[in-house]
């Protein structure tokens, strides 16, 4: 097998979940950037410059986690060093999905709180996610912020700039990305026709024993 095939199963993967992000419009052509660990040492990540709509596995880099890029042609995506410093802190962390779905990043940009507890589900899978301050996009900073923020939840809101899930699984963390994304909609109807029913804390704490 040549370096060029090397984990084509997980880069077949990796792109696919790329081309399902921008399929549900949770990203645009050029944005956002998805990642799974493959070992202790290897990590496939999508790069800079490519369609995201049209991803193939050949397109997915391979990128050592210290940084070493082992995949020529390929240029590492921009946020390849925030990627690489959640892997190095958190060993359960087998796959990150980073987008910008235009409601959940929208609610970034104004501040303003995601309600997770209007639905059961939201509830279950999000928790409270966790709002980040702004530091630059591809920057060591925003890699530092991201990694000491990432919780067990495993979502953050990082202001003015999009939204990062992680999880065991490339499908866990795609889930959570998306079920923010149905949240914030649903935040935004109901903030809009004035009325909204949450959870009672009575019933945020019985999901939180069942799945917690």
């Amino acid at each position: 097998m040549t370096e060029s095939e090397e984990y084509r199963k997980e880069r077949k993967e990796v792109a696919g979940f790329m081309r399902r992000l921008y399929r549900q419009q949770l990203t645009t052509t050029s944005g956002g950037n998805i990642s799974c660990r493959l070992n202790d040492e290897i990590i496939a990540l999508t790069p800079s410059a490519t369609d995201k709509g049209r991803m193939n596995w050949k397109e997915v880099a391979l990128i050592g986690i210290t940084g070493e890029n082992h995949s020529q042609g390929l240029r590492p995506s921009i946020e390849s060093e925030m990627h690489l410093a959640v892997y190095r802190k958190h060993p359960g962390v087998n796959a990150i999905v980073h987008a910008h779905p235009l409601f959940a990043t929208a609610f970034t940009a104004m501040k303003c709180k995601i309600e997770t507890n209007l639905t059961a589900e939201a509830c279950a899978i999000l928790g409270e996610p966790v709002f980040v301050p702004y530091a630059l996009m591809g920057s060591a900073e925003l890699a530092e912020a991201v990694s000491e923020n990432l919780f067990q939840n495993g979502i953050l809101l990082l202001e003015n700039h999009g939204i990062v899930a992680a999880g065991q699984s490339l499908l866990q963390a795609f889930d959570r990305l998306e079920v923010l994304e149905n949240a914030a909609r649903m935040t935004f109807i109901t903030e809009s026709m004035g009325k909204k029913s949450p959870l009672t804390p009575e019933r945020v704490n019985e999901i939180n024993r069942l799945f917690r």
